[in-house]
């Protein structure tokens, strides 16, 4: 059975997109089975694959709202399979509203395909909302990307809270998969002082791997590429390998 991690934090711009189309990529060429279910109205995962977001047929958008087969929205790419985003997301925070059981509309779209991958990663928009919702209840754990910045922890105890809540009344088993420091730069004291900070806030939760802040990574999506594929050579493609490879060891893969 597939692990389901959900890739989530509420503050926009600490690399949430670039972690889950690149560990995809990283995992896929590790010889795994990885699916991204890109769940975010902006698609940018989506584009990040080199799938077109306007060309897509069938969406996360489609399975939630219109109860479409998850298999039929499955995009192969030579990265790793997608469950592709569109714009039309955007509303579907307000179309579920009046939908039954609607924080598990997600989890039952996945819960289809789980045992046809080893990883299953949900690419969540950068907000506590109900799409946000329905990851953190299709999640076996969830995985958090913090920017090495001075507002780091910033949302993180709204999270924290969130996290507590879900896994209280929805998904007793949710938990923190691990907490993954990027744009780090050992140049500069902040983010040391950002790390050392990150690792007494979440004490054996963060990862050893950090993801610096590398302008290949910055240019890899506007080429429709996980970085690996646009620069295997690198600091960007070497930190997520590295990340992936650390994800294997940790689950004895």
């Amino acid at each position: 059975m597939g692990l389901i991690l959900a890739i989530v934090n509420q503050k926009g711009g600490v690399g949430k997109t670039t972690t889950a189309v690149n560990l995809t990529a990283a995992l896929h060429l590790a010889g795994k089975r990885v699916l991204l279910c890109d769940f975010d109205p902006q698609a940018n995962a989506t584009s990040g694959l080199g799938v077109d977001k306007d060309a897509v047929r069938c969406s996360t958008y489609d399975l939630i709202i219109n109860g479409e087969e998850p298999r039929r929205a499955v995009v192969h790419t030579d990265y790793g399979d997608l469950l592709p985003s569109s714009p039309s997301l955007s509303g579907a925070g307000v179309e579920l509203v009046g939908v039954g059981d609607r924080e598990h509309q997600l989890k039952r779209a996945l819960e289809t395909l789980r045992s046809e991958y080893d990883y299953l990663f949900v690419d969540c928009p950068p907000s506590l909302e109900l799409l946000t919702l329905n990851a953190l209840c299709a999640a076996d754990r969830i995985l958090i990307p913090v920017q090495c910045e001075y507002y780091a922890l910033e949302g993180l105890r709204d999270l924290m809270t969130t996290l507590r809540a879900v896994k209280r009344s929805l998904n007793r088993t949710l938990d923190i998969y691990g907490v993954l420091l990027t744009m780090f730069d050992g140049r500069t004291n902040l983010s040391m002082q950002v790390a050392e900070e990150v690792r007494r806030f979440f004490p054996g939760k963060v990862f050893r791997t950090v993801i610096p802040r590398n302008v290949r990574l910055s240019e890899a999506p506007s080429h429709g590429l996980p970085v690996m594929a646009y620069d295997k050579f690198s600091r960007g493609a070497e930190s997520y390998t590295a990340l992936a490879t650390e994800m294997l060891r940790k689950e004895g893969r």
